[in-house]
C-alpha cells in the first residue's frame, strides 16, 4: 500500500522542540514500509538531537527491538501484510517500558480504540506535520522519564521499606493492616499474612494500640514514645514507637504509619550505664567496697596522685575511670597506658614521644600519652614493671611537670594527673633495691589498696547479676539467674582471677547455657568439682607462701603445663609467669 508522504514544516528557529541534551540522547525506532516517509522521519528526529534506527518491515523492526533497547517506536500502522498493533503485542509481550505511537492514513474511532487498549501511548493521523510529530515525541519521552523516574523512585523506596531495621506498619482509615515491612516480623511478631486484618486485633501490645487510637482520634503525630509491652510472640519489650498520620492531597485522613524501633537491648544497656555511672562498673554492697566508693569520691576532687593496688582482676582500671569521670578533668582526655606489655624503648616512645629519626623505624615525629592526656590524666598500669631508667624519667617528669620527647631537648609542659596501678609490692621492691623510693612516695600520695574477691564475697550475688544483664545484651538471651547450686559454689570459690574470672565463667556459662537458669552443668568441670583449692585470705608474712602453695598445687594438677595451670587458676599466661618469678617457683 502506498502512503500519502506528510507534508513537512520548517523546524521554528529556536529550536524549542529539540530535547533536554544534558542527558543521553533517547533512541527512537521509525517503522515504516515507505522508504520516503521512514527517510523524512528519521531525519527529522535525528536533527532534533535523537538517536533513530530504521525498520522497513515487522520483520526488521522486531529484529532491531530484540537486539536494542529503544525508548519509543513511532511506526506507521499498516506495514505491508502485517498490523502496526501486532507489533505492539510483541513489544509488550517482553517490553512494557517501551511506548509506542502510531501513524495512520486512515483514522477511525474503533482503530484507535483498540491502540489505546494496546498501550499505546499516542494515535496520529496522517498527514503528520514536523511539528506536531516533534511535539508528539517530546511528549511521549517526557512522559516516559516521569514514568521511568517515578518507578525507580517506587523501587528505591520498597527496597529501603523492605531493609530498614525498624518495623513499618501501614494502616488504612479502617484499621487494616495494608503493608508490613521484613522487621516487623522480627520486632512485632506480624507477618505479612496479615495484611488485610486488623490492626487492632493482631496487635496484642495494648500500648501500642492505645497510642494509634489516639492519633486517629487526634489526626496529630507522635514522636519516639518509649513503652514497655509483649510482642505477638510473648516476648517482653522496650520499643520507641512514631505513629504519623497519612492525609491525602485533599487533607482527608487515610490511615497511619507506625514505625517501631525494638529498644530493648538499649535500654539494658542504658540501665547498666547509669548502673556505672557512680563507679563505672564498680559493684559492691560490702563494707570494705562502700569505704572504697567513698575515698574515690573524696579523691575526685582534688588532682593528687593516686596509687591504685590489689591482684590482677580487681578492678584497678574502673577505680583509675571513676577517679578521672568524676573529678574536675572528667571532660579531658583520660589515656592508658599498659607498662607491662611494652619493652623499655617502646614505652620511653609512647609516654613521651618522639622526633623523626630518633630511632630506627621513627619515620615520623610521634605524639606521646604525656601530651595527649594534657589536662586530663593519664593512668599508668602495671607501674611496678617499669625499668630503672623509665623510673628516673617519670620522676623528673612528676617533678618538672616537662617531658622531652626522645631525641629531641626541647622541655613541653603538660599538665597531667597521673594515677598508677600495681598489682606487685612496691614497697618490698624498694627494699629490694628494685624500685625508685623517692618515685614510690612521689606515686603513692594516697594508696586505694582493692580488695580480692575472696575477702568480699557478700558482692558476688550482686556481681553475678550485673554479668547476667551484661551478657543477656551481649548475646540475646534472657538468662534470668542461677540456681541456689551454682551461687553455693561460686561463694566458696577462692577466686584466684577475681572479678575478672567471675566475669568469664559467667560468659562461658551464657555461650552453653540453652535455657532461662544457669544450672552447675553451665560451669567449668574444676570449679564444680573444686579441682584447686581455695586460696587463704592473706595475713601478715604469709600471704605469697599460701599463694606460692596454691600456685605449686595448680602446676601439680596440670602436670606443670603452664597455660593450664594458668586456666585452672583463672589468670592469664603472663599473670602466672610474672607471678612465677616473683615467687621464684621456677
Amino acid at each position: 500500500m502506498r502512503h500519502s508522504v506528510p507534508r513537512i514544516i520548517p523546524l521554528p528557529p529556536a529550536q524549542a522542540l529539540r530535547p533536554n541534551m544534558s542527558k543521553p540522547p533517547r533512541k527512537i525506532l521509525c517503522v515504516d514500509d515507505d522508504p520516503s516517509v521512514l527517510y523524512l522521519f528519521s531525519v527529522l528526529l535525528t536533527e532534533a538531537g535523537y538517536l533513530v534506527e530504521k525498520a522497513e518491515s515487522m520483520a526488521q523492526a522486531i529484529e532491531r527491538i530484540s537486539q536494542n533497547a529503544f525508548d519509543l517506536v513511532v511506526s506507521d500502522i499498516m506495514l505491508g501484510d502485517a498490523n502496526g498493533l501486532d507489533l505492539v503485542k510483541r513489544i509488550r509481550q517482553t517490553d512494557s517500558l517501551t511506548y509506542v505511537i502510531l501513524v495512520t492514513g486512515n483514522p477511525s474511532l474503533e482503530t484507535a480504540q483498540d491502540a489505546l487498549h494496546q498501550g499505546v501511548f499516542d494515535y496520529i493521523p496522517k498527514p503528520v506535520s514536523t511539528n506536531t510529530l516533534l511535539e508528539r515525541v517530546r511528549v511521549a519521552l517526557e512522559h516516559k522519564a516521569l514514568r521511568d523516574e517515578r518507578n525507580a523512585m517506587q523501587l528505591h523506596l520498597q527496597a529501603i521499606f523492605r531493609s530498614v531495621q525498624e518495623a513499618i506498619i501501614s494502616v488504612d482509615a479502617g484499621y487494616t493492616i495494608r503493608e508490613i515491612n521484613d522487621a516487623a516480623q522480627r520486632i512485632c511478631g506480624l507477618s505479612s499474612q496479615m495484611i488485610g486484618q486488623s490492626f487492632l486485633q493482631i496487635v496484642h501490645c495494648e500500648p501500642l494500640r492505645d497510642l494509634v487510637t489516639r492519633v486517629f482520634q487526634e489526626r496529630h503525630p507522635v514522636e519516639r514514645v518509649e513503652l514497655t509491652c509483649q510482642n505477638a510472640l510473648g516476648r517482653q519489650q522496650v520499643i520507641h514507637v512514631s505513629v504519623s498520620p497519612l492525609l491525602d492531597d485533599g487533607g482527608l485522613f487515610t490511615g497511619a504509619v507506625v514505625v517501631i524501633l525494638d529498644f530493648t537491648r538499649m535500654a539494658l544497656l542504658e540501665q547498666s550505664r547509669r548502673e556505672r555511672s557512680r563507679f563505672h562498673g564498680m559493684m559492691g554492697q560490702s563494707a570494705v567496697m562502700r569505704k572504697i566508693f567513698s575515698l574515690i569520691e573524696d579523691l575526685a576532687a582534688v588532682e593528687t596522685t593516686v596509687l591504685i593496688t590489689g591482684e590482677s582482676g580487681t578492678g584497678k582500671e574502673l577505680v583509675a575511670e571513676a577517679l578521672h569521670f568524676q573529678g574536675s578533668r572528667g571532660k579531658g582526655p583520660l589515656v592508658k597506658v599498659n607498662c607491662a606489655g611494652l619493652t623499655e624503648t617502646l614505652l620511653e616512645s609512647e609516654l613521651f614521644g618522639h622526633v623523626k629519626g630518633a630511632f630506627t623505624g621513627a619515620f615520623r615525629d610521634k605524639i606521646g600519652r604525656f601530651q595527649l592526656a594534657d589536662r586530663g590524666t593519664l593512668f599508668l598500669d602495671e607501674i611496678g614493671d617499669i625499668s630503672p631508667g623509665m623510673q628516673t624519667r617519670l620522676l623528673r617528669v612528676l617533678q618538672e611537670k616537662t617531658i622531652e620527647k626522645v631525641g629531641d631537648a626541647q622541655p613541653i609542659h603538660v599538665d597531667v594527673r597521673i594515677i598508677a596501678a600495681t598489682n606487685r609490692n612496691l614497697r618490698d621492691k624498694v627494699q629490694m633495691g628494685t624500685f625508685r623510693e623517692d618515685l614510690y612516695y612521689r606515686l603513692n600520695v594516697v594508696e586505694i589498696q582493692l580488695p580480692p574477691l575472696r575477702e568480699r564475697k557478700e558482692d558476688i550475688g550482686l556481681l553475678t547479676d550485673q554479668f547476667i544483664r551484661k551478657f543477656c545484651v551481649k548475646f540475646n538471651k534472657s538468662i534470668d539467674s542461677v540456681t541456689e547450686e551454682v551461687m553455693s559454689v561460686l561463694l566458696n570459690y577462692s577466686w584466684p582471677g577475681n572479678i575478672r574470672e567471675l566475669e568469664h565463667i559467667i560468659e562461658r556459662a551464657f555461650v552453653v547455657c540453652r535455657n532461662h537458669v544457669i544450672t552447675l552443668e553451665h560451669l567449668p568441670s574444676n570449679l564444680v568439682e573444686g579441682k584447686i583449692p581455695p586460696l587463704p585470705a592473706k595475713g601478715g608474712g604469709a600471704g605469697d607462701e599460701s599463694e606460692r602453695a596454691h600456685i605449686l598445687k595448680a602446676l601439680e594438677q596440670a602436670r606443670y603445663n603452664k597455660g593450664k595451670a594458668a586456666q585452672l587458676l583463672g589468670m592469664s599466661r603472663s599473670t602466672l609467669y610474672r607471678k612465677l618469678e616473683s615467687l621464684k617457683i621456677i
